[in-house]
């Protein structure tokens, strides 16, 4: 009898405390986001970001919000002599918030820091083929997320190409974010943590028929909206459909409305209301 009820106590005491945790957080959350917005960061955003001007006002102050938040939880990292400075850390703060805009996932809760290089980086990767060979890549990227690390990698290059060429479909920040999203769950699957179960069905339904039809428009050799590089993986489907919806939304929406309406209700955003 007394063992059970050390248990019950016990067991107890562990759910006060993560339910307690988890008030001081959102608390701590709703302190932040009520903060007054610095003005020099709102003058940055309004002539720096392509979509914080087109946003409604309610729409701003929620990302003001979310940005104020993702700064307070996320730790910047500056590799190879990089320096990481306001404009840095608003710069991507402000594009990753973008897929949080409306209360879309937890602040990437599996994510601690963010890496930036000034370029491309270089990642070397052990694989095994067969059992009894190890071989090495090397790899040159300008992003790359890692759900298990804790950590997002950028070249901070990249982002300056990505934001002076915005609705080219390419979008390395909104690309590693997504993965993120995705990764939430502990896969990387392109099947990120969605609202309802009947959600699923649907998804699986068109990611995948989508998935499809971009591997085989890329066999023929057509041209797609969509970026060749998503017929790679469903992961990467995912995060690339994700650059697509915000980058390139009309298009999107004209060839391929059925993934159009899954991301908008993921997303609970419609981007042609400011593209």
């Amino acid at each position: 009898m007394i063992p059970t009820v050390v248990l019950g106590l016990v067991l107890g005491i562990i759910i006060t405390f993560i339910w307690g945790k988890s008030l001081l957080t959102r608390l701590r959350r709703e302190s932040l986001k009520k903060k007054p917005f610095p003005l020099d960061w709102l003058v940055f955003l309004q002539t720096h970001s392509r979509v914080y001007p087109e946003l409604s006002s309610s729409l701003q102050k929620r990302l003001q919000g979310h940005i104020q938040v993702f700064l307070a939880e996320k730790q910047f990292i500056g590799c190879q002599g990089f320096k990481i400075t306001e404009e840095v850390k608003l710069t991507i703060a402000a594009q990753a918030c973008l897929l949080l805009l409306n209360e879309r996932g937890e602040y990437y809760p599996k994510l601690y820091s963010i890496l930036v290089y000034p370029s491309i980086f270089i990642v070397n990767r052990t694989s095994s083929p067969y059992d009894y060979i190890q071989a090495e890549q090397r790899q040159i990227l300008s992003g790359e997320s890692w759900g298990k690390g804790g950590q997002v990698v950028l070249s901070y290059e990249q982002i300056r190409w990505d934001l002076d060429h915005w609705q080219d479909g390419h979008n390395v920040i909104l690309h590693e974010f997504a993965h993120q999203l995705d990764q939430e769950d502990g896969q990387t699957d392109g099947v990120p943590i969605l609202s309802h179960k009947s959600d699923y069905i649907t998804w699986a339904r068109v990611f995948s028929q989508e998935y499809q039809q971009l591997c085989q428009q890329i066999k023929q050799g057509k041209k797609t909206v969509i970026n060749e590089y998503g017929a790679t993986h469903p992961a990467e489907f995912f995060a690339v459909a994700t650059e697509t919806f915000f980058e390139k939304p009309q298009q999107l929406l004209r060839k391929h409305p059925r993934l159009y309406e899954v991301l908008k209700n993921y997303y609970q955003l419609d981007p042609l209301l400011w593209c």
